[in-house]
């Protein structure tokens, strides 16, 4: 079964029977229960929603049904074509649009897909909101209006445009440091929407680019998530041209992972952290990252007095703590950027701006720029349960284990060590606990998340 339904959206394998993966009957039938709840939330006659995706294969198909779902339900629909995440969220707003949805599986290969939504400010919808949302789908619960009530379609082509001068307008984006460091960037967009959206950005900013796959037909060249493993090409290239610092965007443009000039990574951990400095060092204020994100952004954050704070894995949890503690900037550790003076969402193109002036006001190399950092490593791991163990008695048995060390059960277990944390989280879909690790080598995040798993082994 490859169809995953959950409070954020729904997201699945291309084809196949329905709901088991995402298939057109399942794609009407989440837009159906997505445009009946915006209508009894907002209570009026006139909803609109603002629709946009990435560009995989499965996209304009998607995007046909679930535009004309929305229409049948008595909404408006603003469609913006190929767009990013970011993009879509700041557009909702814009066009005072009462809800939004983007089509994308983010770093997912190029079989998925998935419909994200959003509520009237352009961030994901609540948790509560997502259950009822999930209760109406169940139920088949829908309203469709008379014909002489249905929405309406329009094309509008001015996001990404309109993204790109609110972030060039950006007090803390110095246009004239970028455009004087004469940067040379090899930029990898994954044969989606980056390449429509980082290129003109690089290029407003006065930098020289040289494109890899960076035309939007959807074919990714490697597997689309900004990981080592899958960015030779770029880490060879960088150095070949003698580039200042590689970029990299997943295909809906919410996460960015850097290159080095020797070709070497940056650390997906560390783009959050090196734009955290530059905020911080302008507009000190508390922080906000994820409980398995680096502790190497509360080392930065506590350099300028301010505090930390560690929220539930999610980015609506991230965006929840980021408003109540008033962070100017926050996050996720896989190259997710929050910026709030932009916008409450993961925001590849607002990072790269913010990153880009950090460089050129610090006049370093990117290498050297990250040698200014902790350097911690992190380890990912998973142990498969039989369905009857209970997960939630495991994590209860090492909560009482740990009970002396320094323990957060936000979101799982997590265990901070003096040297080094551990974060346990069950999986809501499947019998697995995920075991995240980060010490000051890889081999000791490994070795720590392997002990983990054989006491897990030990208590069943």
């Amino acid at each position: 079964m490859s169809l995953i339904k959950s409070i954020s959206g729904i997201r699945g394998t291309i084809g196949g029977k329905v709901n088991e993966n995402l298939t057109p009957v399942d794609a009407v039938k989440f837009a159906s229960a997505y445009g009946t709840w915006l209508k009894r939330k907002s209570n009026q006659e006139n909803v609109t929603v603002v629709l946009g995706r990435d560009a995989r294969i499965s996209g304009s198909m998607l995007s046909q049904l679930v535009s004309s779902t929305l229409v049948g339900t008595g909404i408006h629909v603003i469609d913006l074509g190929l767009s990013t995440t970011p993009t879509v969220e700041l557009m909702v707003p814009y066009l005072k649009a009462d809800g939004g949805i983007i089509l994308t599986a983010s770093h997912n290969p190029k079989e998925w897909n998935a419909l994200k939504l959003l509520n009237e400010k352009g961030e994901f919808i609540s948790g509560k909101d997502g259950e009822e949302l999930l209760r109406i789908a169940k139920n088949d619960d829908f309203d469709y209006v008379d014909v002489d009530h249905l929405g309406s379609y329009v094309e509008n082509k001015e996001g990404i445009d309109y993204h790109i001068q609110q972030i060039l307008e950006l007090p803390l984006v110095d246009v004239d440091a970028i455009r004087n460091a004469n940067f040379k960037v090899v930029l990898d967009a994954v044969n989606s929407t980056g390449g429509i959206s980082v290129v003109p950005l690089l290029k407003k900013l006065g930098v020289e680019v040289v494109e890899m796959y960076c035309e939007p037909n959807g074919h990714f060249p490697h597997n689309p998530e900004p990981l080592e493993k899958n960015l030779t090409d770029i880490m060879r290239k960088v150095p070949e041209v003698k580039a200042d610092l590689g970029i990299v965007v997943d295909p809906d443009v919410d996460r960015l992972a850097l290159i080095t000039e020797e070709g070497a990574m940056f650390g997906e951990e560390y783009t959050l952290v090196a734009v955290a400095d530059y905020i911080l060092s302008k507009t000190p204020s508390s922080t906000v990252s994820n409980l398995s994100s680096s502790r190497a952004l509360k080392d930065v954050t506590q350099k300028y007095n301010q505090s930390y704070h560690a929220s539930a894995v999610g980015e609506v949890n991230v965006v929840t703590l980021m408003k109540e503690v008033g962070a100017k900037i926050g996050g996720e550790g896989n190259g997710g950027i929050i910026y709030p003076e932009l916008h409450y969402g993961r925001d590849s193109l607002v990072g790269i701006a913010l990153f880009l002036t950090h460089l050129a006001q610090k006049q370093m190399t990117c290498g050297e720029l990250r040698k200014t950092y902790p350097s911690y490593f992190m380890g990912k791991k998973k142990i498969d349960l039989s369905p009857e163990i209970n997960t939630d008695d495991i994590l209860e048995k090492l909560t009482l284990k740990y009970k002396h060390e320094n323990l957060s059960t936000v979101d799982g277990l997590k265990i901070d060590f003096p040297m080094h944390w551990v974060h346990l989280r069950k999986s809501n879909t499947e019998p697995i606990i995920r075991i995240y690790t980060e010490a000051s080598t890889q081999d000791e995040a490994e070795r720590i998340a392997d002990q983990m798993i054989q006491e897990i082994k030990e208590l069943i």
